[in-house]
């Protein structure tokens, strides 16, 4: 089991993750498009997906230019194994290492996820019109785990 840059023909894996995922789930299945990924995995260090026995089991992608985290997600059948928080702390890791300062991102309330990022650090800062939650981190507030993940590029 490894983390890897993501790649091209990685999106459809990603995005049948995507959408078969329990929480913060599409209202609109046709809102997120294949296509919608290949911008973030054209870019450097801006998207990894966790992979074993060449599965795809998680993936995470940062919007760089907008410092937002675009997704991160595990596959609803791998979940509680780690995937996430190694995912998270690899792409945060990556972004403060490249020298940026803040990292932003959306959640819905009440779920998994906002405890997730709540544990990892993040800072509750507002909430978007639709009424997810509005989290940063910064830097000195990185809050990565104690195992180190592997990491292929």
């Amino acid at each position: 089991m490894f983390i890897r840059k993501a790649v091209i023909t990685d999106i459809p894996a990603m995005h049948r993750i995507r959408r078969t995922v329990k929480e913060n789930v599409l209202t609109n299945p046709l809102a997120v498009q294949e296509a919608d990924y290949i911008p973030f995995l054209t870019k450097d260090a801006a998207a990894w997906v966790y992979e074993e026995s060449d599965q795809i089991m998680g993936f995470a992608i940062l919007d760089i230019e907008a410092g937002e985290v675009w997704a991160l997600f595990v596959d609803p059948d791998f979940e509680g194994n780690g995937i996430g928080s190694q995912l998270h702390d690899t792409m945060v890791g990556a972004y403060f290492a490249s020298g940026q300062t803040e990292l932003i991102l959306g959640t819905e309330p009440g779920t998994r996820a906002e405890a997730f990022y709540r544990q990892k650090g993040w800072d509750q800062t507002g909430q978007k019109s639709n009424g997810e939650i509005i989290f940063k981190m910064q830097r000195k507030g990185l809050h990565l785990s104690s195992q180190t993940p592997s990491y292929e590029s």
